[in-house]
């Protein structure tokens, strides 16, 4: 039985972990103790998916809860896809956002998923 929870007063090693173990490691500074702390407690939105005591699903957010909530992340354990997890914390956090639309940059791994669940690509996104 997944639960999910709200809120960013987690234990560092264990979202750490979720990331290395949902490959979203391979593209964040999972090496970078203050920096993943820095990144889990600036985060004004997060939605977790917990099997048990296990971590297994993270979705951290920046929100202003009216308009736009930027999900910078969003990890589920490899062991635990294809369950519906991602599905689901995006969906707790489009109902918490309020009526903010959620704006994402998808990994490469992860490009046809969105489309899948209900996302539209947008051609004028920019980075810098």
């Amino acid at each position: 039985m997944i639960t999910y929870r709200i809120g960013n007063d987690l234990d560092l090693d264990q979202v750490i972990e979720l990331y290395v173990a949902s490959t979203l490691g391979e593209r964040r500074p999972v090496d970078d103790r203050g920096r993943m702390e820095a990144m889990l407690r600036n985060a004004n939105l997060v939605v977790t998916a917990w099997d048990g005591e296990l971590l297994v699903g993270i979705a951290r957010s920046l929100t202003d809860f009216s308009y736009a909530t930027y999900l910078s992340d969003l990890a589920v354990r490899v062991s635990h896809q294809r369950m519906g997890i991602g599905k689901e914390l995006i969906r707790i956090t489009k109902r918490e956002g309020g009526q903010a639309r959620i704006i994402l940059l998808a990994a490469p791994r992860a490009v046809d998923y969105y489309p899948h669940i209900g996302f539209t690509r947008h051609e004028s996104a920019w980075i810098l």
